[in-house]
């Protein structure tokens, strides 16, 4: 009986220190999937900078094992293994990377190269996108409960949240100035500028701007004849200062008013083209450019 007993508690020892096995994560992505992960992934590759940031964010960068070549934030990451980028994306590159997670967005058709190939082999696979800053804030959630830190990805979310209803809060009933913002410009003599409808634009909006280019859709080439004619109040450009010099020193940028009236002004483009936690930092520097006060901050 005595030796029975030391049995039975031998056992209930080895099951007591035998470690639980993790349960299924099941997630609903972009596109309406049902993914399930079977435990938190430890090898995940990132395709594009903006999902690569959101695992950033979440203090997770030691996790990805697999970015696009186009990364370039956080520097860690940004050293990581190369699996695609302008011209497409190696279902090998990734396979090669043995992740047991692959975020993905629509562009450039990473989904529609990647997608099929990873759901074959059994590699789970999330899609997101990014048309709001809303949109940004439960991705960060998502990617948080993706990887088994739900609380921390709340968290930041929630931290982001709060940022921007600050803002929100100091450009109320301000006026709304009308702007334009360049966001690259096309050797045709085209330029792409914020539209409506996009995720920059609503960046714009929380920071207390208007758009001067009106009309449905979200066409981002535009002809200098448009812009000039809209005839904004600021005129943005996201890249660098010589770049915003070089523009406004064409025949007609020249003229504009905004430019003469020294209302031209240079946005990083990581902040208003990435779709990320970096973008609540552009919003609250084009909220202070655009409505300043004396405190310096919106």
């Amino acid at each position: 009986m005595q030796v029975c007993l030391v049995l039975l508690g031998l056992a209930a020892t080895l099951v007591a220190a035998r470690p639980a096995r993790p349960e299924p994560i099941h997630l609903v992505d972009a596109l309406g999937r049902h993914v399930v992960l079977p435990a938190p992934p430890r090898r995940i590759v990132t395709i594009f900078s903006s999902n690569t940031e959101l695992v950033a964010a979440l203090g997770l960068t030691d996790r990805i094992v697999g970015i696009d070549a186009l990364t370039r934030y956080p520097p860690e990451a940004a050293a990581k293994p190369v699996v695609g980028g302008r011209l497409g994306f190696s279902v090998d590159a990734v396979v090669g990377q043995e992740p047991d997670l692959v975020l993905v967005t629509p562009a450039r058709q990473a989904a529609h190269l990647l997608l099929a190939p990873m759901e074959r082999l059994g590699v789970p696979t999330l899609v997101l996108t990014s048309r709001t800053l809303g949109e940004v804030l439960d991705n960060i959630r998502l990617v948080g409960r993706a990887t088994g830190e739900p609380a921390r990805g709340t968290a930041v979310a929630n931290t982001l949240a709060v940022r921007l209803a600050r803002v929100a809060g100091a450009v109320a009933g301000r006026p709304c100035p009308r702007l334009v913002l360049v966001t690259a410009r096309l050797g045709n003599g085209l330029v792409l500028a914020a539209r409506a409808g996009t995720y920059t634009a609503d960046a714009v909006a929380r920071a207390g701007g208007c758009l001067a280019l009106t009309g449905s859709g979200s066409l981002a080439q535009v002809s200098p004849e448009a812009l000039l004619a809209a005839d904004p109040d600021v005129l943005l450009l996201a890249g660098r200062d010589a770049e915003l010099r070089e523009l406004t020193a064409r025949p007609g940028f020249r003229d504009m008013r905004a430019v003469r009236e020294g209302r031209a002004h240079v946005v990083p483009r990581a902040e208003f083209l990435i779709p990320g936690p970096r973008t609540v930092d552009g919003i609250e520097r084009l909220a202070a450019l655009l409505h300043p006060n004396p405190e310096g901050h919106p």
